[in-house]
């Protein structure tokens, strides 16, 4: 029988979680250094307790995912609010970049992906589990195209789409925050100065003016309620009429019309309060999600899951240091962007977040990165991945084994 854990104990939980992350990156110099978030240390360090706990004990643990899957709807939400429409102009080239950037390097991951597998001996189908399916995708995207490539004949695709995704989410926090450091410390970086109005920094970096009252936190509570709400009310109507898109991307677009709608009004919210609310959201979602990882039913595939992660690791860390950092012009947003892009192409979107925080925490704020790698990762991405998955399956080599 598991060890069910509820909503207000897994929530009490990953506050602790957060806490010893917090406590270990400060102690620990390498984690500073390398800015690693604090929801990748406590999380998983969590997940391997739990791993070991379960084996000992024969009893796994069952997590309630809710409050989790709401805290990722409050963060995009955050933000929609916290993107103007009068600094879209800044990261509209950037974002155009970028989005060919991403297309070039998903093609890549799906190659070395496939090459592995043939190397492997395993079929090339194989491959595209182990590309961006699982990595760029994510575990959504791993376990529909899993249970797709197991009605074509690949054994344990589902589990095998989830392993892949599982660690590139860990890998992707671990190396988007050395290699953004890196950049910014190699080349004397520095952030120019923030526009007026955005608020996409952590919140360690912004200027507080003034004690926030009841009536302005009040006022980005309805906020985030609205943008939860309606964004849900409009994605259920959406799937209805046959458009599938992810539930945060339209909580995001919500966002977006009501902070522009205030402003136009000249009530626009707080901006330290919104930001505040969305790091607190981030970093909760990341570690639920990393506490809830299930590291012993991974143990099985971990050899080959592993090298085909090194390598990824390795494309990741080349393309983002020589081709993303230089194409977006080799400045302190570039930079930024880099550490996010890792997140992005190894993990998720929310550690491609994580990673840009810890980053812009230490180093200064970057508005473009925090407009720019969202909107790739909730929306462009994914339509990418998609085309070119279904491209590589076209291809003869992918046949269906037997």
């Amino acid at each position: 029988m598991p060890l069910e854990l509820t909503v207000v104990d897994f929530l009490v939980l990953s506050i602790l979680v957060l806490w010893v992350g917090d406590l270990l990156t400060k102690r620990v110099r390498f984690l500073d250094a390398n800015n690693i978030p604090i929801a990748v240390t406590g999380g998983l360090l969590f997940s391997i307790g739990a791993a070991v706990y379960s084996h000992v004990s024969r009893r796994p643990i069952a997590f309630d995912m809710r409050m989790r899957d709401l805290l990722l709807l409050i963060f995009f939400s955050t933000i929609g609010l916290g993107a103007k429409l009068k600094t879209l102009g800044a990261g509209g080239k950037s974002l155009g970049i970028l989005v060919v950037v991403s297309a070039v390097f998903l093609v890549l991951q799906n190659l070395i992906g496939v090459g592995l597998a043939t190397a492997m001996g395993a079929h090339p189908g194989y491959g595209l589990l182990g590309g961006s399916i699982s990595f760029a995708g994510g575990h959504g995207t791993a376990i529909a195209w899993g249970s797709e490539a197991e009605r074509a004949g690949l054994v344990n695709g589902s589990a095998i789409g989830i392993a892949f995704a599982t660690f590139g989410l860990i890998v992707g926090g671990l190396v988007g925050g050395p290699i953004a450091g890196w950049l910014v410390r190699r080349n004397d970086l520095q952030p120019s100065e923030e526009p007026s109005g955005v608020t996409t920094s952590a919140p360690d970096t912004v200027t507080h003016a003034g004690k926030i009252t009841t009536r302005e936190l009040l006022g980005t509570i309805l906020s985030l309620a609205l943008c939860v709400g309606i964004g849900d009310s409009v994605n259920r109507w959406l799937f209805e009429t046959g458009v599938l898109l992810p539930g945060f991307l339209t909580s995001m677009l919500v966002g977006i019309v009501i902070t522009n709608s205030r402003d136009l009004r000249g009530a626009p919210l707080r901006e330290e309060t919104v930001s505040t609310t969305g790091d607190i959201a981030l970093q909760l979602f990341l570690a639920m999600s990393l506490m809830s990882m299930d590291l012993s039913s991974l143990g099985a595939a971990a050899s080959p899951v592993l090298i085909v992660l090194a390598c990824q690791a390795l494309l990741i860390t080349v393309f983002t240091v020589f081709v993303v950092f230089r194409v977006l012009g080799r400045d302190y947003d570039a930079a930024v962007i880099a550490g996010g892009f890792a997140g992005l192409g190894l993990g998720a979107t929310p550690v491609a977040i994580a990673n840009m925080h810890a980053v812009t925490a230490k180093f200064g704020p970057s508005p473009k990165a925090f407009l720019v790698i969202p909107l790739v990762g909730a929306f462009f991405i994914d339509i990418l991945n998609a085309l070119i998955i279904k491209l590589f399956i076209a291809l003869p080599m992918m046949a269906p084994p037997g």
